[in-house]
Formats: C-alpha cells, structure tokens, sequence
C-alpha cells in the first residue's frame, strides 16, 4: 500500500514525495518529465527520489487513461495527492490545449482512478488564481471564485467542481488546497526567483512588471508541504452545517470535499522581494520597470484561517529565510559561486 504522487518530478510533487519517504511512507510517483522547462532539472529530482527507499516511479502522462487505469490497478492507492498539472498564467495563453489535456483530462483520469480504488483522500492542486477579478483581500475560500481571468485558473476551478462531484456520486474525500506563489530551492526555471537571481548575476536589466507596485503572498516550499502532508493524514469530511440555501463554496453538506488557502499570508511588495535577493547576493538589480502583463493581479493575499483550525497549519519561514536558502541551493546546483 502507498501514497500516490503525481508530478513527484515537479516543484512541489518532489518535495511532498521526499518528505513522505523521509518519514517511512511508500510512494508512487507518476511524472512524464515533459519539456515545459529543463527536463535536467526534473531528472535531477527524481535521481533524488529512485534513490530513497520506498519510491517507484510511473513515467506517465496525466492524459494517458490507460497507463493511470494500469497504475492505480496495480499500486490501489491508500491516499492519492495530484500536483501534476500544466503550470503557469502567461503559457496559458499561447498554449490552451496543453491545459485542457493535463488538468482537465488528466484530472479526469485521477478521479477515475480514486473511483476505482477508494482511496482514504485525495488531495489536489488548485490555485490562487482562482480567485481572477475578485479585489477584496485577503482572499477567503468562503467567497465566491466565479471570474478567473486566465484559462489556466478556469482549469483549476473546473477540478474543483470535478472533485466535488465525485466526492459526492463515488465518496471520494477530497481536500482542494489553493497556492499561493510557492518559492524555493528546486523551483521551477519559468517562475520569479530564478528570473531575478539569473537577472542580477549575469548584470543585465530585470523586467518588473506592474512598474514594481504589485504584492504576492510568497510561500516557501517547505510551509507548503507541510500543510499538504497535514491533509493527507486527515480526508475532508462532510459538513454539516452546510445550508443549500446558502452555500458555503469552501465546504459541502452533500460531499466529503473542501477547499484550503495554503500560503505565507503576508503579503510582500515585489519591490522589497527583490531586494531580498540583492541583499543575499551583494549586488543590485538593473530594474526595467514594464507595464503590467495580461493575466496579472496587481495583490494577493491568502487568509488561512481555515486551514489552520482544520489542519494545524502555521507557515514560518520569512522571506529572508526562505530566499536565502532557494539562493544557496541555486549557486551550489548551478556551480555558480
């Protein structure tokens, strides 16, 4: 018996896998290491993992029904947490149909998978960017998250629905967290912290956009995943409170599902996020403030309070902190000391 990981090549999915291992867990990861970004970096994390004892490894698309059919049938999940997913707002724009084959049939064929061999939980990967034209802040999951405002974010609402229907016709307990701007060491190539330090070494100008004046509620990798493991350990219940006169869009009162904030809920200005790295570094930026970009919110900001009394969560790492150590593993991993 084992948990199911998908994405375990990815960011997060490696760090969550790493950290059941390192805990006695079995897992199974399931990863296609596709081309999005250096697919180096991905074999380099899942070295890491085959590594570990108690880790097998599927490579294997999302969007393959017959392959995840074959996984599940073999490895009959007792937790399953899915974080393999088409990333990132500003790729969704040049290319949509890689968002509905990941996160939309992929996502299908993990339902399918849960319906098929009841696993305790599942737990999946949503985002902030649910929350699209909503302005009021911090976002709260008991507010409506109807406007997204890219194709990517409109995916990660449809899994939300997803789940809530299976949660109610198979009884699938199901934990929806949504992230907010995860950082750390083994990031992803495509996301800020590598743009900025790559940006600084190399002395060349850093596109800021939204002219600097925007917030983001960084999130170090390491509070992520411990609210992720949290979850796993305890499936979402049925609520009943739940009132379908009024309902609440968090919770259910015909289902076992519910969807979390994860994130630092401190919201940083991007200016002084990047200052953080010239300080860590011991150089200045060549700041080229730019307008801002389609899909962008100028703030976020996650209110956690819920998932805080459901799982204990309390993130702890300051950006300081946190952007220390991403800058540290980037120089040792890249040999650029």
């Amino acid at each position: 018996m084992a948990i199911l990981v998908t994405g375990s090549a990815g960011f997060i999915g490696f760090h969550l896998a790493k950290r059941l291992l390192d805990r006695g867990d079995e897992v199974v990861g399931v990863d296609n290491l596709n081309a999005y970004y250096d697919v180096r970096l991905k074999e380099a994390r899942l070295a890491i993992l085959e590594a570990t004892p108690g880790y097998r490894h599927a490579r294997l698309d999302l969007a393959d029904r017959e392959g995840m059919a074959a996984v599940f049938a073999e490895t009959k999940p007792t937790e399953v947490v899915n974080l393999a997913a088409q990333a990132g707002v500003r790729y969704s724009l040049e290319n949509p149909h890689a968002y509905a084959d990941a996160n939309l049939t992929g996502f299908l064929n993990v339902l399918e998978g849960c319906r098929s061999v009841q696993p305790k939980h599942l737990v999946y990967a949503s985002t902030s960017s649910a929350y699209g034209a909503n302005g009021k802040l911090p976002f709260d999951v008991h507010d409506h998250a109807v406007h997204p405002i890219t194709l990517y974010a409109a995916t990660k609402i449809a899994n939300e629905a997803m789940a809530h229907a299976y949660a109610h016709l198979f009884g699938i307990p199901s934990t929806g967290f949504r992230f907010f701007t995860v950082y750390g060491p083994w990031g992803r190539p495509d996301m800020s912290p590598f743009r900025f330090i790559e940006a600084i070494l190399e002395e060349r100008p850093l596109p800021v956009y939204g002219q600097g004046k925007m917030q983001r509620d960084f999130t170090y990798v390491d509070d992520i995943v411990d609210g992720l493991v949290a979850a796993v350990d305890r499936p979402a219940e049925v609520n009943p409170a739940w009132d379908p006169k009024a309902p609440d869009p968090a919770t259910s009162g015909v289902a076992a599902w519910r969807v979390l904030n994860i994130g630092a809920s401190q919201p940083v200005d991007l200016m002084r996020y990047i200052q953080v790295f010239e300080e860590k570094l011991g150089r200045k930026a060549k700041l080229d403030l730019m307008p801002m970009q389609p899909g962008d919110v100028t703030n976020t900001s996650a209110d956690v309070s819920e998932t805080t009394a459901a799982l204990g969560y309390r993130p702890k790492t300051s950006i300081e902190e946190g952007v220390g150590r991403f800058v540290d593993w980037y120089l040792d991993f890249y040999g650029r000391r």
